[in-house]
């Protein structure tokens, strides 16, 4: 079976995920009760996850012809007689209209309606709410007939998250189970060592006592403690004294040694000496005075290192530098990783507003460049966590849309954001940064997990 990629947008996308059947049809009958069959429609509403009656009726509305699915045999019929090309065209509009996202472009929507009889698609990818036009002539079967909702998609992961918890609590029973053992095993043998300790301190004490005794009664004994006696009388002999070097002890020294006169003149020249000491610091505090006095006089600030580098990316960007160019300019920048991302993001997103994320898609390739392996992703993901915290209201809300749009470019993928994710919420983040990615990382944590239980 041919396949093509859902949307016309996505039609040269050679790697695009979602995917649907090419349109087949068959004339059937002659004359007035003429009918086109849409062969494969079960299998094409089945790729867009809309029932077949929706886009039947859509024919219908649109060529102003009637239109019948039924249900039971899976035969989608339009009266009269219409090319393949032309209704192939009709499902592009339906697909724009009731299955792609307004926001990202993706086509895993949901159809919501609401209390006030009000349709809207629900993006599971970035969480953004479009608004369906209510003029338009398919919304009315839409109420009349509205989508049945999903059973048990909760459940699951409600299960799955319960099992989770339980290994976990599993894990963390037997880990502590094994440092109780581990704790008793150390316990018994501190308790043998200090038995055998106690033992040996017993052994000592009496050995001791012994000896004592031995050198009560021995006179060979005690002579030699005599004569140890006598080395400790020599030993202190032989220490050395040191003299005091101090000011007032060479005065005192001096004063002792020379005659009256004599001390005279070296106390007269000590005391010039310490009036010599005493001028300079008044020196020092009169240069620095007038030093502060000339600093006051105004002094042209230069920029910080992460000014300049934002200055010199602008600057590089207004010159129509190619990537590689770009990526020369980042590289002679002597600041950490972290701050030469955040200047990079400032440069080319500075002031941006409603269109966050389309001038994200403009300057993909700059972004490409700046991240060219693992670890540099996460610095850019931190750096667009940054960012979020400082631009407006209106970018903010695109946040989830930026996200979607790299990791549809290859320039983030699935680990990393997730990575960044957890570990944001593990550190208590509570950033509204955080919070519009939420819905995008649990759209790729349940596409993830949806490919395992496929597998």
């Amino acid at each position: 079976m041919a396949l093509q990629n859902i949307g016309a947008s996505n039609r040269d996308d050679a790697f695009y995920r979602y995917k649907m059947p090419r349109m087949i049809t068959k004339i059937e009958g002659r004359g007035n009760g003429i009918k086109t069959n849409v062969v494969n429609m079960v299998d094409i509403a089945k790729a867009l996850a809309r029932p077949a009656s929706y886009t039947t009726k859509y024919f219908g509305c649109e060529l102003g012809a009637q239109s019948k699915f039924d249900e039971k045999t899976g035969v989608s019929l339009v009266n009269g007689a219409h090319d393949t090309a032309k209704l192939a065209g009709l499902l592009e509009v339906f697909i724009k209209k009731y299955v792609q996202c307004y926001g990202c472009g993706n086509p895993e929507t949901e159809i919501l309606i609401s209390k006030t009889q009000m349709i809207s698609l629900k993006c599971a990818a970035c969480g953004f709410i479009s608004d369906v036009d209510m003029r338009d002539k398919l919304t009315t079967f839409i109420l009349k007939n509205p989508p049945e909702q999903k059973k048990g998609g909760k459940d699951k992961k409600a299960m799955r998250r319960a099992e989770k918890e339980r290994l976990k609590e599993g894990e963390a029973a037997d880990e502590e189970q094994k440092k109780l053992k581990k704790d008793a095993k150390k316990k018994g043998a501190s308790s043998k060592e200090s038995t055998a300790k106690v033992s040996k301190k017993k052994a000592a004490a009496a050995a001791a006592t012994g000896s004592d005794e031995d050198h009560s009664t021995s006179p060979t004994r005690s002579r030699d403690g005599d004569n140890a006696a006598a080395d400790e009388d020599d030993d202190d002999d032989d220490v050395e004294w040191q003299t005091d070097t101090s000011l007032e002890a060479a005065k005192q020294r001096m004063q002792e040694q020379l005659s009256a006169a004599t001390a005279e003149m070296v106390m007269l020249s000590t005391d010039e000496t310490e009036k010599k000491k005493q001028a300079t610091p008044k020196e020092a505090t009169a240069n620095g005075s007038a030093k502060a006095q000339e600093s006051s006089e105004p002094a042209v600030t230069k920029p910080s290192p992460y000014n300049e580098l934002v200055g010199d990316i602008k600057a590089s960007l207004g010159s129509a530098a190619t990537p590689t160019q770009l990526k020369a300019v980042l590289a002679s920048s002597a600041l950490p990783p972290q701050d030469v991302m955040n200047a990079l993001l400032e440069a080319l997103f500075d002031g941006v507003g409603k269109g966050f994320a389309k001038e994200v898609v403009k300057n993909k390739k700059y972004l490409a460049a700046a991240v060219p392996d693992e670890g540099a992703q996460t610095v850019l993901v931190q750096a667009i966590e940054s960012f979020g915290c400082k631009c407006s209201p209106e970018a903010l809300k695109e946040v989830p849309v930026v996200l979607k749009a790299l990791y549809d470019g290859d320039v983030l993928e699935e680990e990393t954001i997730v990575e960044w994710y957890n570990a944001a919420v593990a550190a208590g983040k509570n950033s509204q940064v955080v919070k519009n990615a939420k819905p995008f990382v649990e759209w790729l944590q349940s596409a993830e997990s949806e490919e395992e239980d496929d597998e």
